[in-house]
């Protein structure tokens, strides 16, 4: 917050820098060019003393009459002020010049403090208007600096939500993968303890990859590939010879995707297929790339009695994962039958 209020801050005095020197050289350049009893010097320090005032005005009218009174539609208040200030300040301005500057290249008789102050049209024309012109340039630009800082405030806090609504998924889709993960090896140490230490070895590879990969926003598709085949590992070991795995890959390039997204539809795959008639369980695993996207296809035998509705917390998670990534750049695809259900992703080559 810190950081952002001085850069804020940095990019206003830049600006402002820029705009007042721009402004002074103009009006010096037609000051002289229109006048020809005063001198190079005398006037430089006549459209200096003017600058300053319109500095102020210009400050003033912008961020405390428009954005303290303006924008909180006080529109009464805002001219009253407005028309008070403006006469304020010329009345200072013209004080400043006759009894600071002029005694230093004239010797004429100062005007006094009254006719200042009763000479309305002389303050309105040499230095109202002024600073009436200065004060809306000023301000239109910087409605349209405020509108750039503002647009940058919100695409930066849309990364932000989005950042953080993609770890509260992970934080939904990571416990999920592990607590069905422990539950096979209880079942494994059970039935089969001989298998328990190989297939927790699989494991450590899994966790490993979900805790170093999983943070990340894009991994390579092959590395997910890779954790993939050590889960399928794992479930051969569980299923034995009642498990039928078809795996058909065409890997043409090397695309990346969200990590753990492909590994998690091959979970759920697990989770929710059933086992056909002959008693196996059947699943098969597609996945094509090229130069412009990636298509996985995941499919599981299945009873429609025992599974109307496939997609629980996984597809849920996934589905907004990808809108978050891609917004509605990919395709999801989810096909369901009395005895075969199966979900198709099809995302962009790169993640920009």
């Amino acid at each position: 917050m810190k950081e952002k209020t001085t850069r804020n801050l940095l990019s206003v005095i830049s600006y402002q820098a820029v705009f007042w020197t721009a402004l002074f050289l103009f009006g010096l350049g037609q000051a002289h060019s229109s006048t020809t009893y005063l001198s190079l010097e005398d006037i430089i320090i006549y459209n200096l003393c003017h600058l300053l005032f319109q500095i102020i005005s210009a400050n003033l009218i912008y961020y405390y009459l428009i954005i303290h009174l303006f924008d909180r539609k006080r529109y009464v208040l805002f001219l009253i002020s407005l028309i008070f200030s403006l006469y304020l300040l010329a009345v200072i301005n013209r004080i400043f010049i006759v009894y600071a500057a002029e005694p230093f290249f004239t010797n004429e008789a100062p005007d006094s403090i009254t006719t200042i102050l009763t000479d309305l049209d002389y303050l309105v024309v040499c230095y109202a208007l002024p600073v009436i012109t200065a004060s809306f340039i000023f301000v239109c630009f910087m409605h349209i600096l405020r509108y750039k800082n503002e647009k940058q405030d919100r695409i930066r806090l849309q990364k932000e939500k989005a950042e953080l609504e993609l770890k509260v998924l992970k934080s939904h889709l990571n416990p999920h993968f592990l607590f069905n993960t422990l539950n096979n090896i209880y079942s494994l140490a059970v039935n089969h303890p001989d298998k328990a230490p190989k297939f927790i070895a699989g494991l450590a590879d899994i966790l490993d990859y979900a805790l170093y990969k999983g943070p990340q926003k894009m991994v390579r598709i092959t590395d997910e590939i890779t954790t993939i085949d050590r889960y399928l590992e794992l479930e051969e070991l569980r299923y034995g010879n009642t498990l039928e795995i078809n795996r058909i890959l065409k890997i043409q390039a090397e695309n990346q995707i969200p990590p753990l997204l492909y590994l998690s539809l091959v979970e759920n795959a697990f989770k929710h297929g059933s086992r056909s008639l002959d008693g196996n369980l059947r699943i098969t695993l597609e996945l094509q790339t090229d130069e412009v996207r990636s298509v996985f296809k995941i499919g599981n035998s299945s009873f429609q009695k025992t599974s109307d509705r496939q997609e629980g917390i996984g597809l849920t998670n996934i589905e907004e994962q990808l809108k978050l990534y891609y917004k509605h750049n990919f395709e999801l695809r989810v096909n369901s039958d009395e005895d075969w259900f199966s979900v198709e992703i099809v995302t962009p080559a790169w993640y920009d």
